[in-house]
């Protein structure tokens, strides 16, 4: 969806590519401001985290201006 691969991602985050892959296999818990720093490389990718609203959080893609 976002054509992100995992080397754009930990680039834009500022984190090693082997610490993304550690996340992903549960092999290490993040940091906060690790967490914080791939959050904030997703939202500038387009991606909206949708908080707790009674259907669960999740995430869905940022509309474009003009959208409807």
């Amino acid at each position: 969806m976002l054509r992100l691969t995992r080397g754009d991602l930990a680039e834009a985050a500022q984190v090693a590519i082997a610490t993304l892959a550690d996340f992903e296999a549960g092999k290490r818990t993040p940091h906060p401001r690790t967490l914080a720093a791939i959050r904030s490389a997703l939202e500038s990718a387009g991606v909206e985290f949708i908080a707790e609203n009674g259907g669960g959080a999740g995430v869905r893609l940022k509309k474009e201006r003009g959208e409807a």
